[in-house]
């Protein structure tokens, strides 16, 4: 797959390809978007680098697809400026319709053309090419996402996931200096879409190709990204790189975001936490008072009965990988959950000993934002 991915951005038969592009630098500066009396985006300000990837990530409703629509041009915003490589493609006084942009644009509905064949569809970006250079780059694109042999049907006739496969390549075919992604592996099966997701990350970083990905996964944003900007309610809560976020939250929120945590209330005094599983340092960030205190299930071991605090295990749920283990503590009002590779010897009722690494433990104060 990955020497058809070169293909693609090899110059064409005529040579119609530049390789010189632009830089592929973004800024969206303080922009709001509202429709009526809802808020969709609220003061947003983010740069994205020239070859950087940077995911949006958010629940469903957070905002991410509509700033994402509002760099493609498909929407102005309210207020705000949006420049692309230094030109200001929409503030007060200016918009820059889609087309003018030069960038790529890969949206979860797919957006062909129901009229033209798949071949025709990916050709569309390639109009300033004479017409057998053209076709000749779009069937290699297909190529690539395994489509090639479907280059003279129509998009009706392909399964969705091969839509979204013929949007992509769409996309990278006019050799962008910046594509913009909505969910744009979310309708493959998860082996191609782990397979087509690494190779065409790889390819934009190699070409220095920006991208913006949407996606509501933090796996995947872990995946893919150079940096991650969280949004909740309109508005970016933290960004920065995966271990920025992961092992460095700013909120309770963004958290929960990338763990299931076991929550515990306790109190932190004078820098530490005690809890019925031991005390643990606290932040200096955390005022002394009620706190939250947040375990990742990996931060869970299971030891003999006798070593660490006393618990009985009370469930097992064989997942592959690891088992999920279900942990009753005295002292807790709510069992606790491990993730354990091999736990096969745990049985429910079974005594054990329950030791906890402080690395992956957190606290918060209890005004931290909770949903």
């Amino acid at each position: 797959m990955k020497a058809s991915l070169q293909k693609l951005f090899s110059p064409g038969p005529d040579g119609a390809i530049a390789r010189g592009r632009c830089a592929g630098f973004m800024l969206i500066e303080s922009v709001r978007q509202v429709y009526g009396h809802l808020v969709a985006i609220d003061d947003v300000s983010l740069a994205v680098a020239p070859g950087e990837i940077l995911c949006l990530l958010g629940a469903s409703g957070c905002g991410k697809t509509t700033l994402l629509r509002l760099a493609a041009g498909v929407e102005a915003p309210t207020s705000g400026r949006i420049l692309l490589d230094g030109r200001e493609v929409a503030g007060p006084s200016v918009f820059v319709p889609p087309e003018e942009r030069g960038v790529g644009l890969v949206f979860q509905d797919y957006a062909l053309f129901p009229h033209m064949s798949i071949v025709d569809n990916v050709m569309f970006g390639l109009r300033h090419m004479r017409k057998a250079a053209a076709r000749e780059l779009a069937i290699r694109a297909l190529d690539r996402v395994a489509l090639a042999r479907y280059a003279d049907d129509f998009p009706h006739m392909l399964s969705g996931g091969e839509q979204q496969r013929v949007a992509l390549a769409r996309a990278l075919a006019p050799r962008p200096s910046i594509i913009l992604m909505d969910e744009p592996f979310s309708n493959l099966d998860q082996r191609l879409r782990e397979t087509i997701r690494e190779e065409t990350m790889t390819l934009l970083r190699e070409e220095g190709i920006s991208a913006v990905v949407v996606t509501h996964d933090p796996e995947e944003a872990m995946h893919i990204a150079d940096r991650i900007a969280l949004m909740r309610a309109g508005r970016i809560v933290q960004s920065g790189t995966a271990e920025d976020l992961y092992f460095r939250p700013e909120t309770l929120f963004a958290a929960r975001f990338f763990c299931d945590f076991n929550e515990i209330e306790a109190t932190s005094r004078d820098g530490v936490v005690e809890t019925p599983l031991g005390s643990f340092p606290a932040p200096a960030e955390v005022p002394n008072g009620p706190c939250l205190v947040c375990i990742r299930p990996q931060a869970l071991q299971i030891a003999a009965d006798g070593h660490g605090k006393a618990a009985e295990v009370v469930a097992r749920r064989f997942l592959g990988r690891v088992d999920r283990i279900r942990i009753r503590v005295p002292g807790l009002p709510r069992d606790l959950h491990a993730r354990l590779r091999d736990a096969r010897a745990y049985r429910p009722g079974q005594k054990v000993g329950l030791q906890v690494d402080p690395r992956d433990v957190l606290t918060f104060p209890t005004d931290s934002p909770k949903s």
